[in-house]
């Protein structure tokens, strides 16, 4: 699988002020020192993997979902080969976004001005690095196969490291990337079939919230700041980044490997009722932390709305909804 290579030039910027100037920050930095964990020793990686084994029935609505789905004309073991496959497809995405997460806290360390951005950006390297490691071993050792890099992402980590301007590649990683992560971690207990990834992404969500929260107090107060040129660009970048997110749930990947038309199973995916919601709930801490930045504004809202991303806004699960239905395998 080939890589991908970003020239872009960046200004590495140095402080003589070693002092701490950001109190918040600093002691975000402290709660990274000492929440640090092994890949090795923090993880049972004797915990079995039975993949493709068969599961359970989901619930109601689940099973309704697959039902109406391309998917049905195969019979209900397709369905469980789907969702192995998904957790295989999803755990690969994990992978390749945790790499340019790490590249992207290396960009950071070089660019933010001041040193309490510094140390705590140099601590988030070192939690992705360590998240690339405990994903690659488990797809290595406990998966038959994995799957590339999606063009979505591979697009917008390829515009995220392209871009100059350090506040846009915190955005589109902190703020999008990395919300949209922690969100699918936290739901793994209910979308994931094993033991042993459940145990790998709760660790890998209690560092996702720090990021999260760095992407926030760095950025707060930033775009008040701006022209409405220089706004009206970032407000388009998260609308960019939304986009291909979403097209990336579409699961191309996924429909080709388990021999469905993928077209017919993007339409599904677009338009289903359980796929919409998962999509939603996972975009929803997205939507809170453009809130905190000051960039949800009514341009980004609207574009929001048209993607079909803003049904959880402001808010995790829906009152009436139970969180087991809200994931992609009920």
């Amino acid at each position: 699988m080939s890589g991908l290579s970003v020239n872009v030039p960046v200004d590495a910027r140095l402080t003589w002020k070693y002092e701490s100037e950001s109190p918040a920050i600093h002691a975000l930095y402290e709660r990274a020192k000492q929440a640090q964990w092994n890949a090795s020793t923090d993880v049972d990686w004797s915990i079995d993997v039975p993949f493709g084994a068969p599961l359970p029935d989901d619930s109601t609505f689940a099973m309704t979902s697959f039902a109406a789905s391309p998917m049905a004309r195969f019979g209900r073991p397709m369905w469980d080969e789907f969702r192995w496959e998904l957790q295989s497809w999803m755990v690969s995405q994990f992978l390749h976004g945790e790499q340019g997460a790490m590249v992207v806290a290396a960009r950071l360390v070089e660019v933010v001005p001041d040193l309490d951005s510094k140390y705590y950006a140099a601590s988030q390297a070192a939690d992705e690095a360590r998240h690339v490691e405990v994903f690659s071993r488990y797809l290595g050792e406990k998966l038959p196969h994995s799957y590339p890099i999606t063009a979505p992402l591979r697009e917008l980590l390829t515009d995220l490291l392209a871009d100059t301007r350090w506040d846009i590649t915190a955005l589109g990683m902190q703020i999008v990337v990395e919300a949209l992560a922690m969100a699918a971690f936290r739901l793994a207990n209910s979308t994931f079939h094993d033991d042993l990834i459940c145990d790998i992404t709760r660790l890998v969500a209690r560092d996702e919230a720090r990021h999260v929260t760095f992407g926030v107090m760095s950025l707060q107060g930033v775009y008040g700041e701006m022209s409405s040129a220089e706004l009206a660009d970032r407000e388009d970048m998260v609308l960019t980044s939304a986009s291909l997110m979403r097209r990336r749930f579409l699961l191309e990947d996924v429909w080709e490997r388990i021999e469905v038309d993928p077209q017919e199973g993007m339409d599904f995916a677009a338009h289903d009722a359980l796929m919409i919601k998962y999509r939603q709930a996972i975009f929803s801490k997205v939507i809170s932390s453009l809130g905190n930045i000051g960039l949800l504004t009514p341009k980004v809202r609207d574009g929001l709305e048209k993607l079909d991303l803003l049904g959880f806004a402001d808010r995790s699960i829906r009152p009436g909804y139970r969180r087991r239905d809200v994931q992609t395998r009920g």
